[in-house]
């Protein structure tokens, strides 16, 4: 059946659900119309599987196979009510009409007959012949073969059925055999645990056998009555039939728990016996890491733990087995209760204490009988009736959230749902769960929806509501979450301002008594700020009083009665503290009454006050008591910690060592000290210490960085000179040691680090340095950043020399040393102490020289098989030796005809490269004229063997002649063609070639910066501080996840080709963006640009190259598979003997087929232990409704699957079920979590096309859609299931990895066994590399801003700060700390936007701890185009907002320590309030000096002396300019980039930044900051922004910039234009001061910026034809009308009421707060009126009066006309257009009348524009904020009129200038070379890109019309 879609035609977009018209129009599809099946018909897929597998074989089994599926679809849904059936089952029938009529054609037996005899063809000779092979790849294929056998003979039963004809007895049999296998042989992840596969590779580790061995110990375990036993039954298969859990789940946790005994267990043991016996400390590890958050809960709430170990030593492994089984399995099941890890401990809690009772035979007091689970054991029981329960109150919860835009206070989140379980009320909710606990209950509007439930109705009231914390929208979390820091600067201020004005204002005066006694009076500051914080306190938690408990509620009142006493007892006592009390103390005595002064009274008061502090100082001293008190549980160390802080589940003893506690005290202390100085002598304000914070990071990251090593090898010059070391680096680094030698300590091995040089390369070290450092040029050479040549330049031999004892460096560092030391040798006269000289000054000079003697002399022996000539060769080398050994060479032999052998001996390798047998007589004749090069020239000595030189040596003798036969030719026997020619002959001669060829210096080997960058960084840390490398079965096994949802996989053909409006494709944009890689890609294909469209194989390679230059999920999978290939080659390295360790690792690669059938092979175990350290899950969410509708992506998931076969994709899959239940719906949609692996492609016919198929691993069924929350964490969450191992790394899909970095991850995993301060770590934090970086100059900026924070920022986070969190996703987690507690994110919708960084909160407040590692890199792409990076900027900024409020910053602002909690703050939400207050800090000083000026004063005080001489005031002000414009935040930067470049480069760098306008970007990101920051504390409004991975080679059109920016930034700009326009209207007196100058620059450059950085950044932004174009779109989106479903890309009212939706969902305080702030436009209104020419002599208030009057009329006469042209245009036209001139003609009188009687001036009509414009904006803001009254009112229509006019004014004002400048076409030009100059560097022209294409076609049409 023909396809609906072209085979070249695109896929369609993303979608959520598959279309009722896809799933009929791709059937047709050879290979995927198996898959492209309806939900609902599932079952089906099987059976097309099986027919599209026979159809080359037997085409009608094929369409009785088909016939068979069509009749079982029917079954299945006879009314056709799922979605796309009917389609489906009708294209079926099509296709089946059309295949019953070409088989029918030559049939000659019944179809029955037809079905039994391929069924018995089937059996005998495939499954047979399989059942006698054993190895790995046959036995997928025998799962596979039996299943297909199983779908045959269903189908052979219904035609037997069907034609009445019986199945004979011997296909019966059979049939009983394929049953019984296909029960046994199931598809399976990683170990197959079926009978049969007990002599795979894997299965024969004794660590697997002993957990497999311990985990099927089933003696003494109470099975149910009706249990029937099976083969291999084990303790999981008990937890199964007792608590019900679901078959797939129970087979995936043995797995899990399999592998993670093994891998523990083989650590524990150095020396494996080989006794199959597990490990007691082995199981006691995984137990202990398992249930320790359990048993930490327990303590907490006071309940014994439910894990009690029977008293007989042989059943404790058993039992505590059960225990881990049980716990693992809830936790595989629980979906998405896994967020909420104190609610699976409740679970747990109950289950495991009737696991107990059942074990120990207990009896129910109630009924007598044996104690059952709760929740019985039928199928699905713990599913239905544990997890849904809970999983419904979440999604009910969720669906009240609206999408997250719901006020958080009145739905719970995860984490609320969670903290209930913190309590021990808990408990209430009972066991068996009671339906009508508080825990289920809704709040009362709710309960009316959900009547028809079957619950019993429950009262409203009883909704618990928030628990804990309340999440409410307030700028004053950021002063209650960090109130000791808001509190410290405050009282500083305070003490510097009294200190300054007291005395001589000098530091000194502080010692004065008065001064000092009225410094005393910060303590009153600091009483009230304490009340402010109870109160607060109260009023923000006020929704969480139900779930609060006695004691909390008690804590918040007496903090608040305490306060409010403080404040009232410390100004009175100070008061009398005075014997001539000031003005202020004064006063309070007036109302206390005159009674003698008694400062004593102040000072106890201060002391009592304190002392509570105090206490806390000590504690902070001391941590380590600190950390015990808080952990203790006792009540009375409980009833002491409760005034400090409530006691709280997390958060309990995070405290870090004393050491770290120095480090991080002494930063701060530093900072703190050089801030207070410098505000005290020059400046005041809180913006300030953001600025030193980066000053201090600088310096300090440096200095880490520094004392790290990073940098030492920053280019080739210095590779090549410490090369020498790197093999030894290499042993000692990637190797693990067969002994321990004590690790060098103190100053001298920090600071140089020197490696044992590997003097030859016979040893082993030489020989594993070899495989490493090839494998890693050879993926070069395979990602086509070097070429061939290149490649050859920098390999090592791969197999070791046993003629050559040294060692054998790449050519590239040998290159033209051989021809130099020729020439060198030629002019030497003889002279051996100069060129001695000039070799010992050459290392590698030397080194060639003896290479290429010692391979002459090897290759030269090996040719040569005369014994005449063996002896003189002998001879000649003896001779040549013992000149060397002698060190007279050169004097006693004559090197001036050295040339003329060299060029011989080049001939000779030619030769031998060839190996061409019709060559042998040139052979010849080159070896005789080498040796009488040798003899006559260069050995002035005759030779006595050469004294009988002739031929025959007969000559003169006699006159005879000899015959031919008898003639003896000098050397005639030769061993030429050289055999047998090996690999490693081969390689000799290619390497000697290159020695003696190359006469260019190969300085510039390998040409490619991104190969330089590589190189240079994995040398370099190579001499980094890393732990020891394991062996690879030693090591701790992990897995990488990584989150897909529906970006691109891989580009297709058409993508690349497709054209931009400029005519440029994605494939001509790489070509030029990479020009090398793209040569050295041809080269490797072997085939010319026009040949790559030829064949399918050459496009799929050229669909690769582009993907791994883009950001594709194919480019994420290749680098992350890079780990398993490490794994391999380092397996092979650790169990390799000498032998195949000489022949290397290429001599196993090239025999893979051959070894891959052998189990025992050293490539089958390398591959075994590659599985269990090892797993790769990628979580594509809609792969199944992908592959259900035929979209390409999912066929680019399956190439991947089958490119790599270890790769592991899980996905949601949503099946539509038909119900039983006649009374509901008919269709119900149910979810599973599905793990899916490529299915063997073999096929039972080798002439059929190779079919690529998934299987089906584990399918889990879920208690409802996945995706409740935010969607990756959800989508991580559900697949964290498949993952295995004890590590976790989180990789998005925008990320790539590098072979050389994956051979390090086994060093890194060891860190987790290290202790960091006074713990482990539990999440390792790894640097990144942005490769987005070279595409544009705003992808470099971006780049540099995003490295400088991922090393220098994150390197001191973690030490010395101790407050690195998560940020991204090459972090690696301690997984099994992570899934008890949560997993690797957080998931509630909108609080958790950031979800990362919630990790890392959720880690440090459970006692873990975050470390950063610079040894190991991997690759991050970011966003390239000024639109992707707002967007993203706009996303991290909603982020920061939503963290602001919520409980994890909270709760480590108040259980940091004070130093620690000023790091968290100020490099988390801090960073972004500091940016909000820079830009109020512009609008206050602009506001501020407009009053100044408006109102006189500004004159007045300008020469007031005091303020006109304030020097500090002055600097100041100018130095706020250089935070906007972002100089100081590129300091880091600039280190980062000294560091690890050198500081030239940085300077260089930095310099090309700033005339590539980076302050333009910079200053323009701080604007998108602070707007998406700022909304989002004050409405919400945050959203997950989408930026798209693409690259930007097309422009974006102006309304698109319009919509992005106008709110951000656009009217921010033009409110600051219109300020510093009217002040530059009205103010005279400031603008001669210097400062003042620079601050007004400084906004002019922000406003700039703000206005225009959208259009400068735009390629093609100044291009007048784009201009035309973007003035016709936007004019067509401001003039078309919204409504229903119209986008907002479409419709300007559309994109108005999206862009303001978020006030919809403000609370009041938000809408009362916007409606303040717009009443400044109408203070500033009232502020101009008065300063017009015709009211300059009056101060009446009618005036401001007759302004409004003017508005109002103004907008009056506006919706006159708007209504006019409605009802009057089209019927009284004249009488319409009669009016509005009347109108014009009205206006014109009355502005001359203006003009000519009150004197109005032309300056009038601009400051009346100017006035008049921000009040109408005010009115609109006002209207927006409250729009049900203005839609009640009815004037929402003329508000969106008013509005729509607006937006035009503002469009105009932007679009003019673009234009005007787009008219000269210079400016565009100028903005090509400034936006894409980092390109241009690369090589890049950006003018052919966007005029080469063109011109191209132009030049290729104009030659077809020729």
């Amino acid at each position: 059946m023909a396809s609906r879609r072209g085979p070249d035609q695109q896929p369609p977009g993303p979608q959520r659900r598959i279309m009722r018209t896809q799933t009929a129009g791709n059937i047709g599809e050879a290979m995927l119309d198996s898959e492209v099946v309806p939900s609902s018909l599932v079952e089906i897929a099987p059976i097309l599987r099986v027919a599209n597998e026979v159809e080359a074989r037997n085409p009608r089994v094929a369409y009785l196979c088909r016939f068979y599926a069509f009749e079982k679809a029917h079954r299945l849904d006879p009314t056709s009510s799922g979605r796309g059936v009917r389609q489906f089952k009708t294209a079926l029938l099509q296709r089946l009409e059309r295949e019953n009529e070409t088989t029918l054609v030559g049939k000659q037996k019944s179809d029955a007959r037809e079905m039994q005899n391929f069924y018995r063809l089937y059996y005998e000779q495939y499954i047979k012949k399989l059942q006698s092979a054993a190895d790995k790849a046959d036995r997928a294929q025998l799962t596979k073969a039996y299943q297909t056998a199983a779908v045959l003979f269903e189908v052979l039963k219904a035609v037997n059925l069907s034609e009445s004809v019986e199945v004979s007895d011997e296909i019966l049999e059979a049939h009983t055999e394929v049953a019984e296998k296909t029960q046994i042989y199931v598809p399976y992840n990683i170990l197959p645990l079926d009978p049969d596969s007990a002599n795979q590779a894997i299965m024969k580790y004794p660590e697997i056998q002993a957990s497999v061995s311990a985990l099927r110990n089933i003696r003494g375990l109470p099975w149910p009555k009706n249990h029937e036993k099976k083969v291999n039954e084990d303790i999981l298969d008990w937890l199964q039939a007792m608590f019900g859990f679901q078959r797939d789940n129970v087979a995936n946790q043995r797995e899990h728990l399999i592998l993670l005994l093994a891998n523990v267990h083989i650590r524990q043991l150095p020396k494996p016996d080989q006794q199959p016996k597990l490990d007691d400390r082995a199981l006691t590890e995984v137990m202990k890491k398992l249930f320790k958050n359990y048993t930490k809960w327990c303590k907490f709430l006071g309940r014994k733990r439910s894990l009690w170990l029977p008293t007989i030593q042989q059943e404790v492994q058993q039992r505590k087995l059960l225990y881990m089984g049980l716990y693992l399995l809830i936790w595989g099941e629980a979906a998405n209760l896994r967020f909420m890890p104190e609610c699976l401990c409740y679970i747990y809690h109950h289950m495991a204490f009737e696991l107990y009772g059942m074990l120990a035979g207990n009896v129910s007091p109630m009924t007598g009988e044996f104690i059952k689970p709760a929740y019985g054991g039928e199928d699905e029981a713990f599913l239905r009736k544990v997890v849904t329960p809970i999983y419904e109150t979440i999604a009910k919860e969720a669906r009240r959230s609206k999408g997250g835009k719901y006020k958080h206070s009145d739905w719970r989140n995860y984490d609320d749902l969670n903290e209930y379980f913190w309590s021990v009320d808990c408990f209430k909710l009972g066991w068996p769960m009671r339906a009508d606990a508080d825990f289920f209950s809704q709040p009362p509007e709710k309960l009316q929806v959900d009547k028809s439930e079957d619950r019993k109705p429950i009262t409203g009231d009883r909704w618990t509501g928030k628990i804990n914390f309340v999440e409410i929208r307030s700028f004053w979390h950021i002063f209650r979450s960090f109130d000791r820091m808001w509190s410290f600067f405050i009282l500083c201020l305070q003490a510097m301002i009294i200190i300054a004005w007291n005395g001589n204002g000098d530091l000194s005066s502080i010692s004065e008594g008065d001064t000092f006694k009225k410094v005393l009076s910060i303590f009153i500051t600091a009483a009230i700020l304490k009340l402010a914080q109870a109160v607060l306190d109260i009023m923000l938690s006020w929704k969480a009083r139900r779930m609060m408990s006695y004691h909390v509620k008690l804590r918040y009142i007496l903090k608040a009665i305490s306060a409010a006493v403080w404040v009232i007892v410390m100004p009175v006592t100070y008061a009398y503290s005075w014997k001539n009390p000031p003005g202020f103390a004064q006063t309070i005595r007036s109302w206390f009454g005159n009674g003698s002064s008694s400062p004593s009274l102040f000072i106890l008061a201060v002391f009592i006050y304190l002392s509570p502090n105090i206490l806390n100082v000590l504690l902070f001293l001391f941590p380590i008591v600190r950390r015990y008190l808080e952990r203790s549980n006792y009540k009375i160390v409980t009833l002491m910690m409760w005034w400090s802080q409530p006691r709280l589940y997390v958060g309990r003893g995070m405290h870090e060592s004393s050491v770290s506690l120095f480090k991080y005290t002494m930063f701060w202390v530093l900072l703190i000290v050089a801030k207070l100085a410098f505000s005290f002598y020059i400046e005041v304000y809180f913006m300030d210490t953001q600025i030193w914070y980066a000053i201090f990071s600088t310096i300090f990251g440096g200095i880490y960085g520094a004392f790290r090593r990073l940098g030492e090898i920053r280019t080739l010059e210095m590779l090549r000179s410490r090369f020498q070391s790197l093999p030894g680096a290499f042993n000692d680094r990637l190797i693990p040691k067969t002994e321990d030698k004590p690790k060098k300590k103190g100053l001298k091995a920090t600071l140089s680090r020197k490696f044992d040089e590997i003097p030859s390369n016979k040893g082993k070290e030489a020989a594993r340095f070899a495989q490493l450092w090839n494998k890693i040029i050879t993926s070069f050479r395979e990602e086509d950043l070097i070429s061939n040549r290149e490649r050859n330049l920098l390999l090592v031999p791969y197999w070791a020399d046993p003629d050559l004892d040294l060692i054998q460096w790449p050519p590239f560092l040998l290159a033209s040393k051989i021809p130099i030391a020729v020439d060198m040798a030629k002019d030497c006269n003889r002279k051996d102490r100069e060129l001695k000289k000039k070799l010992d000054a050459d290392n590698y000079m030397k080194c060639a020289v003896r290479e290429c003697y010692a391979s002459c002399k090897s290759i030269i022996n090996n040719l040569v098989q005369g014994d005449r000539e063996k002896v003189v060769i002998n001879d000649i080398f003896t001779k040549v030796d013992e000149h060397i050994e002698k060190d007279d060479l050169i004097k006693e032999l004559n090197m001036s005809d050295l040339p003329s052998l060299y060029e011989q001996f080049v001939e000779l390798i030619e030769c031998l490269s060839r190996n061409n047998k019709d060559e042998k007589d040139r052979v010849v004749i080159i070896l005789l004229n080498m040796l009488e090069v040798m003899t006559r020239d260069i050995m002035e000595d005759p030779l006595p063997s050469l004294l009988d030189s002739n031929h025959g040596g007969s000559y003169g003798k006699h006159e005879g002649m000899t015959p031919l036969d008898q003639q003896y030719q000098y050397f005639g026997a030769l061993n030429f063609p050289v055999q047998p020619e090996t690999e490693a002959w081969k390689e000799k001669i290619r390497r000697l070639s290159l020695l003696l060829t190359v006469k260019e210096s190969a300085m510039d080997v390998p040409s490619n910066l991104e190969a330089r960058r590589r190189i240079s960084f994995f040398s370099n840390s190579l001499f980094m501080d890393m732990p020891a490398a394991p062996k690879v079965r030693n090591m701790l096994s992990y897995s990488v996840l990584t989150p897909y949802y529906t970006e691109a996989v891989l580009f297709s053909i058409n993508a690349l080709e497709l054209e931009n409006e400029d005519g440029v494709s994605i494939l001509f944009y790489l070509q030029k963006i990479f020009p090398d890689e793209w040569t050295n890609f041809l080269e490797r294909v072997n085939s010319s640009e026009e040949e790559l469209r030829g064949t399918g194989e050459l496009q799929e390679e050229l669909r690769l190259w582009a993907s791994y230059r883009g950001q594709t999920l194919t480019k994420t999978v290749r680098g992350m598979m890079y780990y398993r290939k490490a794994l391999e080659l380092q397996a092979f390295l650790d169990m390799a003997k000498d032998k195949d360790l000489m022949k290397g690792y290429k001599d196993v690669e090239s025999n893979i087929e051959e070894d891959s059938k052998n189990e025992r092979s050293l490539w089958a175990q390398c591959q075994a232990i590659a599985d269990m350290k090892f797993t790769y899950v990628v979580s594509c969410q809609q792969y199944g409704i992908h592959k259900r509708s035929g979209d390409a992506r999912a066929k680019d998931i399956l190439r991947l699957m089958t490119t790599y076969p270890s790769l592991r994709v899980a996905y949601i899959d949503e099946v539509e079920v038909t119900s039983n239940d006649k009374s509901k719906k008919t269709i119900q949609k149910v979810y599973y979590s599905v793990l899916v692996k490529a299915a063997s492609p073999k096929s039972i016919d080798s002439s059929n096309p190779v079919q690529n198929l998934d299987e089906v691993i584990y399918k889990i069924k879920l208690p409802g859609p996945a995706i409740l929350g935010e969607g990756k964490p959800e989508n991580q969450n559900h697949a964290i299931i498949f993952t295995r191992g004890e590590g976790l790394q989180t990789i998005d899909m925008n990320q790539d990895n590098y072979m050389e970095e994956a051979f390090k991850m086994r060093n890194l995993l060891e860190e987790f066994l290290k202790t960091h301060g006074v713990r482990p770590p539990t999440i390792l934090g790894l640097r990144e590399h942005i490769f987005t970086g070279s595409v544009s100059s705003l992808a470099w900026f971006m780049s540099n801003q995003e490295t400088s924070f991922v090393t220098i920022g994150q390197r001191l986070l973690a030490n010395p700060l101790k407050v690195r969190f998560h940020y991204g996703h090459p972090d690696v987690f301690d997984r099994l700390f992570h899934l008890t507690r949560g997993g690797v994110s957080k998931a509630s919708k909108i609080i958790n936007l950031s979800e990362d960084i919630f990790a890392g909160f959720n880690s440090t407040l459970r006692e873990g701890n975050v470390t950063h590692h610079e040894y190991i890199q991997v690759g991050k792409g970011r966003d390239v185009g000024l639109n992707q990076i707002s967007m993203f900027e706009a996303k991290i900024a909603n982020g920061n907002g939503e963290q602001t409020i919520s409980r994890d910053i909270y709760r480590l602002g108040h259980r940091f320590d004070f130093f620690r909690m000023l790091s968290c703050y100020f490099t988390t939400t801090g960073f972004y309030f500091s940016t909000l207050i820079t830009v109020l800090i512009v609008y206050i000083f602009l506001y501020g000096r407009l009053y100044l000026v408006l109102s006189g004063l500004e004159e007045g005080l300008s020469n007031h002396p005091a303020i006109r001489d304030n020097k500090p005031l002055q600097v100041a002000l100018a130095s706020q300019s250089f935070v906007q414009i972002g100089l100081l935040m590129a300091l880091p930067m600039m280190m980062e980039i000294g560091l690890e470049r050198g500081f030239r480069n940085a300077l260089i760098d930095f310099i090309l930044m700033q005339l590539q306008l980076a302050p333009v970007f910079f200053t323009f990101s701080l604007g998108t900051r602070t707007h998406y920051y700022g909304r989002t504390l004050l409405h919400g409004g945050a959203e997950y922004r989408s930026t798209g991975r693409g690259f930007v080679v097309f422009h974006a059109k102006f309304a698109d910039n319009y919509r992005l920016y106008s709110r951000s930034h656009f009217v921010k700009g033009i409110e600051l234009m219109i300020l510093l326009l009217v002040y530059h209207i009205f103010g005279h007196s400031y603008r001669g001061v210097v400062a003042y100058v620079f601050i007004t620059i400084s906004i002019w450059f922000m406003v700039g910026t703000w206005l225009f950085a959208p259009f400068l950044f735009n390629p093609s932004g100044f291009e007048w034809q784009k201009i035309l174009d973007d003035w016709t779109d936007w004019n067509k989106w401001i003039s078309n009308r919204g409504g229903i479903g119209v986008l907002p890309e479409k419709s300007w009212e559309s994109w108005w009421d999206k862009e303001h939706d978020h006030l919809r969902y403000s609370g009041m305080r938000g809408r009362i707060t916007e409606i303040v702030l717009s009443v400044r436009f109408f203070i500033y209104q009232y502020g101009l009126v008065y300063h017009l020419n015709i009211t300059k002599n009056t101060q009446n208030f009618l005036v401001y009066g007759a302004s409004w009057v003017v508005i109002l009329l103004i907008l009056f006469v506006m919706k006159a006309v708007s209504v006019g042209r409605r009802r009057f245009s089209a019927n009284f036209q004249l009488v319409f257009r009669m009016i509005k001139g009347l109108i014009f003609i009205t206006f014109i009188a009355i502005l001359i009348t203006l003009i000519a009687v009150p004197g109005m001036t032309f300056r009038d009509i601009i400051v009346c524009i100017l006035a008049f414009m921000p009040t109408g904006w005010g009115m609109l803001l006002i209207a927006q904020a409250c729009k049900p009254v203005v839609v009640r009112a009815g004037l929402w229509s003329s508000v969106k009129t008013l509005a729509r006019g607006y937006e035009i004014v503002m469009g105009l004002l932007l679009f003019i200038p673009v234009a005007f400048l787009a008219w000269f076409p210079f400016v565009s030009e100028f903005q090509t070379r400034m936006l894409f100059n980092q390109a241009f560097s690369r090589g890049l022209q950006i003018s052919r890109i966007l005029g080469g294409q063109r011109k191209d076609r132009a030049d290729h049409t104009s030659r077809n019309k020729e």
